[in-house]
């Protein structure tokens, strides 16, 4: 009998022992997550995405963008954080009060990321066609990413305010597709690009998404880390 006590008792032991050590990983995994989004239990996010640029309605938007919205809004999910979406066109308040998740690169539907390039974004330029003013490339630095019917591409950028607080996640793709292939890439490699940037480091990466019409957004990969050349100083005035 006592034998068969002593046998429960270590059996009780090592579960807990089992049991504790899963849930300090876990929680030690939910932290980095935490950090790395700029996420707190409890707080808000914003989700700011562009309108559709073919739709006559205000407030309308890609189907794909929503469903990279939906990929962004379970990251904040997971780091019990609520996530609040506003249009492009909306108000969305001072840069660093709230983690912001900006989807879609600058043009007339998208302001707020016009904002973002323009200001944080300097070494990035976007171009268009002249018909319809869809996107067709971005430059960084001196090399050229077009879209064509094989191959997009998106801009996945993490940066912060001059007053530093939560970050912004910019997620600028070249069609609405790859959009939803950052926040996929995003939600997928986040542990990763952890490591590799921490909590408070920027970053930017190119990201290709390799024939979309047929694989969707299910061969995605990194094609440049150009960090050091997308972030540059504000230009000194003339003397």
């Amino acid at each position: 009998m006592g034998d068969l006590l002593i046998n429960l008792l270590a059996s009780v032991i090592a579960g807990t022992a089992v049991w504790l050590a899963g849930f300090l990983v876990r929680r030690r995994k939910l932290n980095r997550e935490r950090a790395f989004f700029g996420l707190t239990a409890g707080g808000s996010c914003l989700l700011v995405v562009s309108r559709h640029a073919s739709s006559p309605r205000e407030f309308s938007v890609h189907r794909r963008d929503v469903a990279a919205l939906v990929e962004l809004a379970t990251i904040a999910r997971e780091c019990g954080a609520h996530a609040d979406r506003v249009g492009d066109n909306q108000p969305s308040g001072e840069i660093g009060r709230l983690t912001e998740f900006c989807v879609g690169g600058p043009g007339e539907a998208s302001p707020r990321s016009a904002t973002h390039v323009r200001t944080i974004l300097r070494g990035v330029t976007y171009e268009y066609f002249d018909e319809g003013k869809r996107r067709m490339s971005f430059t960084v630095g001196d090399t050229e990413y077009v879209l064509s019917p094989e191959t997009s591409y998106v801009l996945l950028a993490r940066f912060w305010g001059p007053a530093g607080g939560h970050p912004v996640f910019f997620l600028g793709g070249l069609s609405a597709g790859s959009n939803l292939a950052a926040a996929r890439y995003l939600a997928a490699n986040h542990p990763e690009l952890g490591r590799t940037y921490g909590a408070d480091r920027p970053f930017a990466l190119v990201l290709r998404v390799v024939e979309p019409a047929a694989y969707g957004t299910d061969f995605t990969e990194l094609a440049a880390d150009v960090t050091d050349v997308a972030f540059q100083p504000v230009p000194r005035p003339e003397q």
